[in-house]
């Protein structure tokens, strides 16, 4: 049995699997986000270490004690300083804060080959200028900063006592030279940095150490290897079989992402695609990232003083999809692809006083599928073609929404048993590669299908105007925002 462990944003998530790639068990613990000003978002790097601890000892005890290796996933671009006692100098700063948009410009400044170097354009959301804010605002963490870690690995260095990362997740911090997968004496250099701040590079099946004596023995399991794994979007992929050339997958977690794997290093930073290392050897991926996804579902259904997203769904679907006027731009925490623009919010237009809740449900589902629909057509404009793409996450939970989706992305939606598992079994799969030797293509196998749902063309003529209105918007609101 191997155990997979998903350091999320909302919550950290354990999972077991069998060799026959079965889930056997799964088990999480919750999360929650610290947004003292606008703009950011942080989290205490001790309660990914807690939630993890609590997730794990969720799961059956006979079910850990069989477990023979541990791979880990985890939300990307946090930035969690570490000072030379090896503990957090100050909270971490997370993918969706976007206090460093002033940074990204200097550091692009600083080294004027970034985007060719990295292959992507300078967010707010990567590591690098999250670290070039804090030597700008916070000039004594900064001289006291040691190392620097992305959240799992922050846990992989509480569980085993060792500084690592892998590829995938390293791509998204605009320190790593992605088509060499080797640090950026360069990158590191523009924020006043250099590879002694950084972790070990690994590829993801790679073992990176083993579990302390203490924690396993807590956890009632042997001192197993525990490998590199993979930043969530990589082992979401592994976990739904995305690793050849073209073959893509759609998450709808608290974020949205198109995640297409290449065969070769394809960046195309001017319309902020991300072009990043996959969790294998020679592989890359391309991505469209969405802030906000199934994020909107649960802030709208409170904000409606609905109960929870399974009942919003049902109101969304009984109203039925392009039913008004209403639209709903989903940039609650401001947008990357294709826009990257943190300042942008969120907006209802077209309200009236005919609008009900079920319609607004409905303008709520369109609108994170026209943001994706950007995405989309920005991975298009890379050279990414997929007519395809596998559907993990929370949202993946609607059959109304993955209509919808269907249709205006113009690609078949493929659900799949297991799907809403996520990235905690992709960290399983590569914990199975390094255990068993076995290759990628045995372990990282399409689980089974499901549902699937085709484009509906009249569906997709039907929203066609919303969509146009929808690109309108936010060409109008870009200008008005704070």
């Amino acid at each position: 049995m191997f155990l997979g462990i998903d350091v999320g944003t909302s919550c950290v998530k354990a999972v077991v699997t069998a060799e026959t790639g079965e889930v056997l068990a799964q088990s999480s613990s919750d999360l929650t986000v610290s947004r003292p000003h606008p703009l950011w978002s942080e989290q205490a790097p001790a309660d990914w270490v807690d939630a993890a601890h609590k997730a794990v000892l969720g799961l059956d005890a006979a079910l850990r004690k069989g477990v023979r290796g541990i791979g880990l996933a985890g939300q990307m671009h946090g930035a969690t300083l570490l000072g030379s006692d090896d503990k957090p100098l100050r909270p971490a700063i997370l993918w969706n804060d976007g206090r460093s948009f002033a940074e990204c410009a200097e550091i692009e400044a600083a080294e004027p080959r970034a985007r060719e170097i990295t292959g992507n354009i300078a967010m707010p959301g990567f590591t690098a200028p999250k670290l070039a804010w804090v030597r700008n605002h916070e000039p004594d963490v900064f001289a006291a900063t040691r190392t620097v870690l992305l959240p799992k690995d922050y846990v992989r260095l509480a569980l085993t006592g060792e500084k690592a990362s892998d590829m995938s997740d390293s791509a998204g911090t605009l320190w790593l030279d992605v088509a060499k997968r080797a640090w950026s004496p360069e990158m590191l250099a523009a924020t006043g940095l250099d590879e002694s701040h950084m972790p070990r590079l690994h590829e993801g099946p790679d073992v990176t150490g083993v579990l302390r004596e203490d924690v396993a023995r807590a956890w009632g399991m042997d001192r197993v290897p525990v490998v590199a794994g993979a930043g969530d979007n990589a082992a979401g992929a592994l976990g739904v079989g995305v690793l050849s050339d073209g073959q893509g997958m759609l998450s709808l977690g608290t974020s949205g992402v198109i995640f297409v794997a290449n065969a070769a290093f394809r960046p195309n930073p001017a319309e902020a695609v991300h072009a990043f290392c996959h969790a294998l050897p020679g592989v890359w991926h391309q991505m469209s990232v969405h802030l906000s996804a199934a994020s909107c579902i649960d802030w709208a259904a409170k904000a409606c003083n609905v109960p929870g997203p399974a009942e919003f769904f049902a109101l969304a679907e009984q109203s039925g999809a392009a039913c008004g006027p209403e639209l709903f731009l989903p940039y609650l925490s401001g947008e990357r692809t294709p826009h990257n623009d943190p300042h942008i919010r969120a907006a209802f237009l077209g309200l009236g006083n005919e609008s009900t809740t079920g319609r607004m449900a409905a303008a709520v589902l369109e609108g994170v599928a026209f943001a994706h629909a950007d995405g989309i057509d920005a991975l298009r404009n890379a050279g990414t073609q997929s007519d395809e793409l596998c559907v993990i996450g929370g949202g993946s939970r609607s059959a109304h929404w993955g209509r919808i989706l269907s249709s205006v992305l113009g690609v078949r939606l493929v659900y799949l048993h297991g799907g809403e598992v996520g990235p905690a079994l992709g960290g399983a799969r590569l914990a199975q590669i390094a255990v068993t030797k076995a290759s990628a293509a045995e372990v990282c196998t399409r689980p089974p299908v499901r549902a699937v749902i085709e484009p509906d063309l009249a569906l997709a003529a039907s929203l066609a105007p919303k969509r146009a209105r929808f690109r309108a918007a936010y060409a109008a609101l870009a200008p008005i925002k704070e």
